[in-house]
């Protein structure tokens, strides 16, 4: 028989980054010296490592509650990374925009490995969430 508070904070925490993974991308099909796109896609990893960092939180403590103290630690790591990464990240987009604003040519490009990146870290941490169900479903 399944965990099902542990199968429910996975989903959770699994939610934010399926967004990222399937809206991301569309970034890759627009031109990143458009001052709108470039809002909007600072805004969009904004708001994923905001929400991810919820979902951790959530899916921490409902996996504390149910006493396996280790899956917590595991989520809480994942949304402790995120709002590190949230911080870093966005002053790294940040200082690239202000670099494109005063008329730098390599910040576009920067913008671009940053999105690259940022949409790696992404793909990594889901690959190893889903790699991990089976273990987590487990009953303790």
């Amino acid at each position: 028989m399944p965990d099902n508070i542990a199968l429910f904070a996975t989903i959770i925490l699994l939610l934010p980054m399926f967004y990222l993974l399937l809206a991301a991308p569309a970034f890759l099909l627009v031109r990143l010296d458009i001052v709108p796109v470039t809002r909007l896609l600072r805004g969009m990893f904004d708001s994923y490592f905001v929400a991810l960092a919820i979902a951790g939180a959530v899916g921490t403590i409902a996996v504390l509650l149910d006493q396996r103290p280790m899956l917590a630690l595991g989520i809480g790591l994942v949304a402790g990374f995120a709002m590190v990464s949230r911080s870093w990240f966005l002053q790294q987009m940040d200082a690239r925009i202000s670099d494109r604003d005063a008329g730098d040519a390599n910040a576009v490009r920067g913008l671009r490995r940053l999105h690259w990146g940022g949409m790696l870290s992404n793909a990594i941490q889901v690959g190893a969430v889903v790699a991990s169900i089976p273990y987590i479903a487990a009953v303790p």
